[in-house]
């Protein structure tokens, strides 16, 4: 059997030329090539297909769940929102025993997640159900530690943020702020445990700067070139907090973040039980709660529980004794592995995957190239070795360039991408296998606001593309973006990968193959 590879550009969109899209205005001297010669197609990326709210952008975690799935499922996102505005979520068996444990105890509870105006790895509307619940359940304590955005949110939006926020507390009579520092040190993915300890340490100790005003901390240090991503640990001054506003004994701790990958290595600190990445306290009866399930292996409870998915690509592949192969670098490795099969951790039967370290760099885009040039030589190698039926390869170039909000290194890690995907078509074109080329969702092709021309470092709503490329499909062609329309959605790959594997899609698969209407371009 020829191998299946796809290619999977995380934050590449696809939108008319403008002085802020990255994509577009590169040199991409081999994606002119494919654009001339092979067929393609426009996939919609964001809002109810991916199974987030109207309007919604995508999202890593939702776009690999629905390339790898081919499924549309009500994300973590719609789940939560929509139990609040029914209700069911203040009657949640979890909660109600974290309100129970507090009272029992006569202690605290912690809030402890990402704050911002987006809707990636948490959500502010979750936040104020928290607390609604917390006071309704005569919870006497409850304390805040939030992380800076910079990233999903305007670079400078957290003293807003926070001003709105300490309004909402004192209207509502409850909670208070004891803690703040940025997601690069709260929300370490890549095993830079030093950043997860600052946190931690912060939580359990208060050790940061001290301050009475957060909002005041945080613009001196907007005056000192620091934005939100990058934000230093700063605590609430005064005896308060050595009192209170860190983590003891008997308390309860929520981590309100839903998205599991970049909350694992904190909840790790504190729900671990052989953790030893760093030294920890050995806390007595605390409780501790995730709004979504971090990880098995953790003493904690999951407030919603994550849906189960049995019928996903690459469990199909397995099924049907055929290998496969993937790699992605750190930032996205579990995009690749877990969201792309579904939730589902361990490896499969015959699935082999590589994890190319990120390099511990705090800006990515002081190296535009990341681990492009490394992944690219891997994936060759394994093309070229024959093992492999399905190989799989995420490059997080393009989305990790557009959160820094950096133009000019956007462009690069574009040009490095073309350089990198002009060599493995050549690897799969050489073996007669197939090359399917795709992305999760937008960003680099969307920098700068259009209305107010001011950096803009969240994802776009604008759909991928998806190209299909083999030896037999190749011949001039006079098809441009800006001719085309949303043709499909992100889970229609899943079902394309099965039809040229010679599989048959599952009764439960939503998508639908695209090969039928990519063969008649």
């Amino acid at each position: 059997m020829k191998p299946v590879v796809l290619v999977i550009l995380d934050g590449w969109g696809v939108v008319p030329e403008y002085k802020g899209n990255a994509i577009a205005n590169a040199a991409k001297p081999n994606f002119d090539f494919i654009e001339k010669n092979f067929p393609f197609a426009l996939l919609q990326a964001s809002g109810i297909p991916v199974g987030l709210p109207w309007g919604e952008p995508g999202n890593s975690e939702v776009g690999h769940a629905a390339l790898g799935t081919g499924q549309i499922r009500h994300q973590a996102l719609t789940r939560i929102t929509l139990a609040i505005q029914n209700g069911s979520f203040f009657k949640n068996p979890v909660l109600k025993m974290a309100a129970d444990k507090a009272k029992e105890n006569n202690s605290a509870w912690h809030l402890v997640g990402l704050l911002g105006s987006g809707s990636v790895h948490s959500y502010i509307d979750h936040l104020y159900a928290l607390l609604e619940m917390a006071k309704n359940e005569n919870v006497k304590e409850i304390w805040l530690h939030l992380f800076t955005d910079g990233r999903d949110s305007p670079p400078k939006e957290a003293a807003t943020a926070i001003e709105n926020l300490e309004s909402r507390l004192k209207w509502l009579g409850a909670g208070k702020i004891a803690s703040v520092i940025g997601r690069l040190y709260a929300m370490d993915r890549d095993l830079n445990w030093d950043r997860t300890e600052k946190t931690y340490r912060l939580l359990t100790e208060g050790l940061g700067e001290k301050t009475a005003d957060f909002t005041a901390a945080i613009k001196k240090q907007y005056a000192g070139g620091v934005t939100d991503e990058f934000i230093e640990p700063m605590a609430l001054a005064g005896k308060e907090i050595e009192s209170a506003g860190t983590i003891k004994d008997g308390d309860a701790v929520i981590f309100f973040n839903f998205r599991e990958d970049s909350a694992r290595q904190l909840a790790r600190a504190f729900a671990q039980p052989d953790f030893n990445n760093f030294p920890v306290k050995k806390f007595k009866n605390l409780f501790i709660a995730t709004l979504t399930q971090y990880e098995k292996k953790l003493a904690a409870e999951a407030v919603f529980k994550p849906n189960t998915i049995n019928n996903f690509l690459s469990r199909m592949i397995s099924e049907r004794g055929l290998k496969q192969f993937k790699i992605a670098e750190t930032e996205k490795y579990a995009h690749a592995t877990y969201f792309f099969n579904g939730g589902w951790e361990e490896s499969l039967p015959g699935e082999t995957r590589k994890l190319v370290h990120s390099a511990p760099q705090v800006r990515f885009n002081e190296s535009p190239a990341m681990k492009a040039p490394e992944i690219t030589s891997e994936l060759c190698l394994a093309i070229a070795g024959g093992e492999y039926d399905f190989l799989l390869a995420n490059f997080a170039n393009a989305d990790m360039m557009g959160h820094s909000g950096d133009y000019e290194a956007a462009v690069k890690a574009v040009q490095v991408l073309d350089e990198s995907v002009g060599k493995i078509m050549k690897a799969v074109l050489a073996v007669g296998g197939t090359l399917i080329i795709t992305s999760d969702h937008g960003n680099a092709d969307e920098m700068i606001n259009r209305f107010s021309g001011e950096i803009f470092t969240e994802h776009s709503s604008n759909p991928v593309p998806c190209y299909l490329i083999m030896n037999s499909l190749k011949k001039p062609r006079e098809t441009k973006y800006n001719e085309l329309k949303i043709q499909g959605i992100l889970q229609d790959v899943a079902a394309t990968v099965l039809d040229l594997l010679g599989i048959s899609p599952p009764g439960d698969m939503d998508g639908q193959s695209l090969l039928p209407m990519l063969y008649k371009q």
